[in-house]
């Protein structure tokens, strides 16, 4: 978008934003942690927003605030991502406008595969590929006709090669960082940008909860994650917020061979519990 290049304020930079990507926002995952991170700063932008969580408690809760501090309108559902024919519901009753989704929801069991259950395996399946894959397709229908829109879907490092103990999780982020390349350069004629966010670690609660309070290297905040992946939207299919996590991408898919990136992997998600 031209207006998107120009050197403007940022008071200008927000109205922009919120024409291209208004006047509704969807965020998907938005009870804590990123999702919470999304929802905050498309509020400051000006953006009305859809919350999709399971948790109705914390959606309320963030509500409030948001609504409070930036004059907003707010609607809440209490979803399980993973009910596809619930989700399918969802979709029915929307008469909103949707210039954004934000797909953040992902279900990441931690553990050797042999011990992971089937319904584990599939649950990973429902929340991380089947559902993003639904709404933005039900999503872009109605952006193509408005022509304009965006799509973030968030994905990981882990998606970059096999990562042992997260194996089906990390195939699943490899899904939507490849769905989202086709789709930036094939919706693109709609005036439609999409963006896979490739975010390593992030302090979130679920994260340091796995962890068991350690930090691993290059680990961001969630607002920092959040704000580079806003600031990316329109300029390119992927962004890997973080210096540190740029660099260790580019040693996973240029420098060494897979055997030595799954290893490499394996170092860091083993201790995860």
């Amino acid at each position: 978008m031209y207006l998107k290049k120009l050197k403007i304020d940022g008071k200008s930079k927000i109205n922009i934003f919120k024409f291209q990507y208004g006047p509704w926002a969807i965020v998907a995952g938005a009870s804590e942690g990123l999702g919470a991170a999304f929802a905050e700063s498309l509020a400051y932008r000006g953006l009305n927003l859809v919350l999709l969580a399971r948790r109705k408690e914390k959606l309320m809760a963030l509500s409030e605030k948001l609504s409070k501090e930036y004059g907003v309108e707010i609607i809440v559902y209490a979803l399980d991502l993973g009910d596809i024919q619930k989700l399918r519901e969802f979709y029915r009753g929307l008469n909103k406008e949707i210039g954004l989704l934000v797909y953040n929801a992902a279900f990441a069991p931690i553990g050797s595969f042999e011990d992971r259950t089937e319904e584990d395996l599939l649950k990973i399946i429902d929340v991380n590929i089947k559902a993003p894959l639904i709404m933005v397709k039900k999503a872009s229908e109605k952006m193509i006709l408005q022509k304009k829109g965006g799509i973030i879907l968030m994905s990981s490092l882990s998606g970059y090669q096999g990562s042992p103990k997260i194996s089906t999780y990390a195939a699943s982020k490899a899904f939507n960082t490849i769905l989202a390349e086709g789709l930036w350069k094939e919706l693109k004629e709609n005036n439609i940008d999409v963006l896979s966010c490739i975010s390593g670690a992030v302090r979130t609660p679920g994260y340091q909860q796995a962890q068991g309070g350690n930090e691993a290297p290059g680990i961001l905040d969630a607002s920092s994650v959040v704000e580079s992946t806003l600031n990316s939207l329109g300029r390119g299919p992927t962004i890997v917020p973080g210096a540190l996590n740029k660099i260790f991408s580019f040693i996973l898919t240029r420098i060494v061979p897979v055997k030595i990136a799954i290893g490499i992997m394996y170092k860091k998600t083993k201790e995860l519990s």
